[in-house]
Parts: structure tokens; C-alpha cells; sequence
């Protein structure tokens, strides 16, 4: 069982929404361990749920399969990544979408049902600090002056821009971020606030990103956070703001964030498999190898950031151990 933790926990959860990718053409089987299909190819299901931010990467993936093996059916949902973490943990889903690395609890969950899994990094990300395209005032925002912003001590006390910083106009600030069933919300708090979990109630949460792409553009003091896909599949709808952590300022973008640079923020997706299933079904162990070996452009496809060359080859030899 492989545990690498590579970042600080960030938490998970959104509202349940099955996206199935369903291969036309060939007979499916009726059981997800039958893998031989008619003409020779794989037939069986591959059922993955959990981090909605990771959904885009694996619905890719899946669509890239389908054009390989039209006769494996792969269902993608989100519950969140603890939600998915849930029903992975009492086996019934092969494969668990994580914006985050598992909990002690919810090893835990695992452990006690038997359950062993390994984890894979399959790309990265960069959580996004978003302004309104009007905001002329802010370029780049310290990680104290964040934590100004969205601390919980901030909460009905900090509601000017004037009061993060004297240089920035008297303008409200108008608040909008991740819910508290989500991966990014977890993450979020703990790299910026210090604590899981921590922020100031209020603001307008919300597991849909779209929602806080919307409330950032309709309000010249509005910001908000979510996943730099986001950020820039919204590029002409929100800025981009650089974050400094320490070093000076750093846009998120693809080399910042797989060279490490742009912290706190930065961080890796995984997706974590059951080992036994992956040994067992033929289909599972397929769509899984095929996810790493495609992985760069999956990450291209659902706007992420690829795997470095290190990491597509660690995910390569996890999976080779686990069928000796």
C-alpha cells in the first residue's frame, strides 16, 4: 500500500453528480470482473467517484479510453473526495478521484473493511486567487494578506480592501470560495489560515466554481479561490492574482507549479485504486495503465497541469508491484 504524502491535507465533498462516459459499440458483460469481449477487446465497468475537481481529469481520461476499449464502461461521479473516499472504502467503487491524500480516519475506514488501496499522482494543480478583471489595485497578495482576508478573526471585522493593505482603495470586499464539502476548501485553509477548516463564515461558499466565477465578476471588490483550470478556462472573466509565499511573488501556471514554486498553494491530484480489484479485473487494471500512460493529455484535455516525467514513471512502477 502506497501512502506518499506530499502536501498538507485539504478536505473534500460536493453534491453528488454521475457523469457516465458509456462505450458504444460490443456487448458489455454483466460483471465488472469479465474482461473478454467478443472481438477480442476488454468489456466489464470501472466505477470512480469523489473529488469534483479531479472528475474533469478522469472524465478525459475515460473519453480517451473509450476510443481504445469501446466495451468498458467507466462512470465517473462526484461526491467529493471524502464522500468518495465513503463508498471507496466499503468497496463499491474501484477507483477514488482525491484532491487531497487520505485522512488517518479514513485509512482507517479502509483498513477495518479490508480494503487496500494504492495511491497515484495523476496530475497537478494550483489553487487560484481570483479578482475582478476592474480590481486595478492588486497584482500579487502576500499569504498574510490573505489570511487577512479569508481568517476566521477577519469575520464581520475586515471588509474593505483599504484595511488588508493602506495602498488599496475603500473598496467592500465581496467574498466567494470553495464549501466546506470540498477538497479545495480544506486545502485552502489549512496552507493559508493554518488550520483545516478555518475561515470566516462570511462569504459565499459554494461547491459549484462556476458560482464563484460569477460572484467574483459581479463585484469590483469580489475574490475568491478554486483550481487553476478554472482560473484559466475563465481567463476572460477573472485575473489571475500572484501569490507570495515567502520568496516573492508567483503566478500559478504550469511550470510554477510543477517546479514547486508557486507555494503554498500548489499541489498534486491523485486518484487512489483498489488494489485487489486492480489485480482481479482486467478492465480496471487496463483503464488504470492507460490513465498514467496518457496522463499528459488528460491533464491537457480537462486543463490541468501534466506529470512530470519523475512522477508518470513513480506511478508506473506503483502499479508494476502491485501484479509482481
Amino acid at each position: 500500500m502506497s501512502i506518499p504524502r506530499q502536501l498538507p491535507a485539504a478536505a473534500a465533498g460536493a453534491a453528488a453528480l454521475v457523469l457516465a462516459l458509456t462505450a458504444c459499440g460490443g456487448q458489455q458483460s454483466g460483471s465488472a470482473s469479465e474482461s473478454s469481449g467478443s472481438a477480442g477487446g476488454l468489456s466489464g465497468e470501472v466505477v470512480i467517484d469523489g473529488s469534483s475537481t479531479v472528475e474533469p481529469l478522469s472524465s478525459a481520461a475515460a473519453t480517451l479510453y473509450r476510443d481504445e476499449q469501446p466495451g468498458v464502461n467507466v462512470t465517473v461521479a462526484t461526491s467529493g473526495t471524502g464522500g468518495g473516499f465513503k463508498r471507496f472504502c466499503a468497496g463499491e467503487t474501484d477507483i477514488s478521484d482525491a484532491s487531497r491524500p487520505i485522512k488517518d480516519e479514513e485509512i482507517e475506514a479502509c483498513a477495518d473493511a479490508g480494503i487496500e488501496y494504492t495511491e497515484i499522482v495523476v496530475a497537478n494543480d494550483g489553487l487560484s486567487v481570483v479578482v475582478n478583471p476592474e480590481n486595478d489595485w492588486v497584482d500579487c497578495l502576500t499569504v498574510e494578506q490573505l489570511a487577512t482576508i479569508w481568517g476566521p478573526e477577519s469575520e464581520g471585522e475586515i471588509t474593505s480592501w483599504q484595511q488588508v493593505d493602506a495602498s488599496f482603495p475603500d473598496e467592500p470586499l465581496e467574498l466567494y470560495g470553495a464549501g466546506t464539502d470540498s477538497g479545495t476548501f480544506d486545502y485552502f485553509t489549512e496552507a493559508i489560515n493554518g488550520e483545516e477548516g478555518a475561515i470566516r463564515a462570511d462569504y459565499s461558499p459554494s461547491e459549484d466554481d462556476n458560482l464563484t466565477v460569477q460572484g467574483v465578476t459581479g463585484a469590483v471588490g469580489g475574490t475568491g479561490f478554486f483550481g487553476l483550470s478554472y482560473a484559466e478556462e475563465y481567463a476572460d472573466q477573472v485575473t489571475l492574482v500572484g501569490v507570495d509565499g515567502g520568496d516573492g511573488c508567483v503566478v500559478p501556471s504550469t511550470e510554477t507549479v510543477q517546479d514547486g514554486t508557486y507555494v503554498p498553494l500548489g499541489r498534486p491530484l491523485f486518484i487512489y485504486v483498489n488494489n485487489a480489484k486492480y489485480t482481479e479485473n482486467e478492465a480496471l487494471r487496463d483503464f488504470v495503465d492507460f490513465y498514467v500512460e496518457n496522463s499528459e493529455q488528460a491533464a491537457s484535455d480537462a486543463l490541468f497541469v501534466p506529470l512530470t516525467d519523475e512522477q508518470r514513471q513513480t506511478a508506473q512502477d506503483e502499479l508494476a508491484a502491485l501484479v509482481g
